[in-house]
C-alpha cells in the first residue's frame, strides 16, 4: 500500500472521525516533504552529536591512560644499582590513577552535557521552536556566572592540568612559593599541604604560578663541613673521602644512596676558616637524613685525626 494511501486510511484504521481526503493528502505531502528536507538536518545533527560524543571519549579515555602509565613509570623509576627514584607509596599511586580517572569521568560528563545541548538547540531551532528567549536568558545568566565564579573557574581549569600532567601528588614535598611542605590532599580547587612547623596550608591552584617539587627523581645533600686554617687540607680532603667511601659502601645507607657522596673541595677560604664542601646524591626525601649522618661521622673522622676546628669568633667587647 502506498504511504500517502496509508496515511489517509489512517483515521478509519484508528477509529477517527472522518477527515477530508485532501486535507490528508496535503498533510502528508508536507509531512513528506519535512522528513526529506529538515528531518534530514535533525537526523544529521543528532549523528554529528553521537559522532562528537564518541570522538571526546575516545580521546579523554587516551588521555587517562596516557597519564596512569606516565604516574607508573614514574613511580617505578629506578637508579644503576636499582633503588626506587620515588618515594610515593603504593597506595599514593593508587589514589594519584584514582584522581586521574575521576578527572577523566568528569571531563567525559561535562562534554556529553556540551555536546547534549548544543545538538538540541539546533534541533529546536530546526523544527521551528523560538530559541530567543531562551538564548537571551542563558546569556544573561553566563555573563552572571562568568563574572562572580571566574576565579573558582580558573581553579578548576588549573586543578584539571596540574592533576593530568602528573606535577605532583600526595606525599609529595612541594614548594608553591607561598609555603613548602608535604602534600595531604589535592582536589580541582586547592591543594592543602602541610609545612615542617606543622601548619596546615590551603592553596588554590588558580593561584599557584610554579611548583617546586623535591619528591621526583632525586634529592642532593649538600654537606659544609668548616676547618681551621692551620689545618693540613691534604690530610683533611684525604678523610673525607675515605669517610664519604666508607658512608656509600655501609648497608644502612646504600640503599638510599644513588652514588656515594662526592668530595668537591674547597669551597669558601674566610679568615682563619676553611669550608669543604661534599655533594651526595640521594633519593627524594632522604637528604636531610644524610646530611646528618655524613656531618656526625665526619666530626668523629676529624676528632681521631686531631683536625681543628674553626676559631670562634671573640665577643664583641670581650677580652683581646
Amino acid at each position: 500500500m502506498p504511504v500517502t494511501e496509508m496515511f489517509v486510511q489512517l483515521p478509519e484504521l484508528l477509529g477517527l472521525p472522518d477527515l477530508d481526503s485532501r486535507v490528508m493528502a496535503d498533510y502528508v505531502e508536507s509531512a513528506q516533504v519535512w522528513l526529506l528536507s529538515d528531518g534530514l538536518r535533525v537526523l544529521a545533527t543528532i549523528g554529528f552529536a553521537l559522532l562528537a560524543r564518541f570522538a571526546l571519549h575516545r580521546v579523554v579515555n587516551r588521555t587517562v591512560s596516557r597519564m596512569t602509565a606516565r604516574s607508573t613509570a614514574r613511580a617505578t623509576e629506578t637508579d644503576k644499582d636499582g633503588n626506587l627514584l620515588a618515594t610515593t607509596t603504593g597506595n599514593a599511586g593508587e589514589r594519584h590513577r584514582a584522581r586521574v580517572q575521576t578527572v577523566g569521568s568528569l571531563l567525559r560528563s561535562v562534554g556529553t552535557f556540551v555536546i547534549g545541548v548544543v545538538a538540541g538547540l539546533t534541533v529546536m531551532g530546526l523544527i521551528g521552536l523560538p530559541l530567543g528567549p531562551l538564548l537571551a536568558s542563558a546569556g544573561v545568566g553566563g555573563v552572571a556566572i562568568g563574572f562572580g565564579a571566574q576565579s573558582l573557574v580558573k581553579d578548576f581549569l588549573s586543578g584539571i592540568f596540574m592533576i593530568f600532567e602528573d606535577q605532583y601528588g600526595v606525599g609529595d614535598t612541594i614548594d608553591t612559593g607561598e609555603a613548602i611542605g608535604v602534600v595531604e590532599e589535592v582536589t580541582l580547587r586547592i591543594t592543602r599541604l602541610r609545612d615542617f612547623d606543622g601548619v596546615v596550608w590551603y592553596v588554590r591552584n588558580g593561584e599557584i604560578i610554579r611548583i617546586g617539587n623535591r619528591s621526583q627523581g632525586f634529592g642532593a645533600a649538600w654537606v659544609e663541613m668548616p676547618v681551621s686554617y692551620r689545618n693540613d687540607m691534604d690530610e683533611v680532603l684525604r678523610i673525607l673521602h675515605e669517610v664519604s667511601e666508607a658512608f656509600g659502601e655501609d648497608p644502612e645507607w646504600k640503599g638510599k644512596l644513588i652514588e656515594a657522596p662526592t668530595v668537591l673541595g674547597v669551597d669558601a677560604i674566610t679568615g682563619q676558616t676553611v669550608t669543604t664542601k661534599i655533594m651526595a646524591k640521594c633519593l627524594p626525601g632522604e637528604q636531610f637524613a644524610v646530611q646528618r649522618a655524613l656531618r656526625q661521622r665526619i666530626k668523629a673522622a676529624f676528632d681521631e685525626a686531631g683536625i681543628e676546628a674553626p676559631p670562634v669568633p671573640l665577643a664583641q667587647g670581650g677580652p683581646a
